[in-house]
């Protein structure tokens, strides 16, 4: 596999574990069908107390999403950072792929998640345990010359840890 490539499965990857962090974050009904949306519609949805856990959790996701959307077109390390607890692998890795593609001259815009289904494990004060499953449903590669459609990838499920900070969740942990 060639280095480009590598890169690429690599964001995928990383895209989707941050990603299923937010949907898990606010889905508190564990009964509930299961959840499939992605964040533009979403964000599409109205800010109202009569929103169900569902649309509020996804609604959170598509925000989180869209603050890592924006870090990832703008290559701004700092703003990508701010999304994760320090020290978390997750946060290590997806800068370290931002920084690869910046210094390749390219930055990924319109990064998009659908959210195939979210469960909350646990939930302890400022700490929520998630199992989401999600994939990325669009991303573009620009720069140098080069303007392409990434590939979508294939769901995947996996377990995040969230903490609440005052500015909001960050993801500590993704197995």
């Amino acid at each position: 596999m060639t280095a480009p490539r590598l890169l690429l499965a690599a964001l995928v990857a990383t895209v989707l574990a941050v990603a299923t962090i937010s949907v898990a974050a606010l889905v508190g009904d564990r009964s509930a069908a299961p959840r499939v949306a992605s964040s533009a519609t979403a964000a599409a949805a109205p800010d109202t107390e009569a929103r169900t856990p569902r649309t509020g959790a996804l609604a959170v996701l598509a925000a989180w999403d869209q603050r890592r959307s924006e870090a990832w077109a703008d290559g701004d390390a700092a703003a990508l950072a701010d999304l994760y607890e320090p020290g978390s692998t997750a946060g290590r890795r997806d800068l370290a792929m931002l920084r690869a593609w910046r210094e390749r001259g390219l930055r990924v815009t319109g990064l998009r998640m659908q959210v195939l289904d979210a469960e909350v494990i646990d939930t302890a004060d400022a700490r929520l345990v998630l199992r989401v499953t999600d994939r990325v449903a669009a991303a573009r590669a620009v720069g140098r010359g080069l303007d392409a459609t990434l590939p979508a990838d294939r769901p995947t499920t996996r377990q995040i840890t969230l903490v609440r900070h005052a500015e909001g969740w960050r993801v500590a942990d993704v197995v």
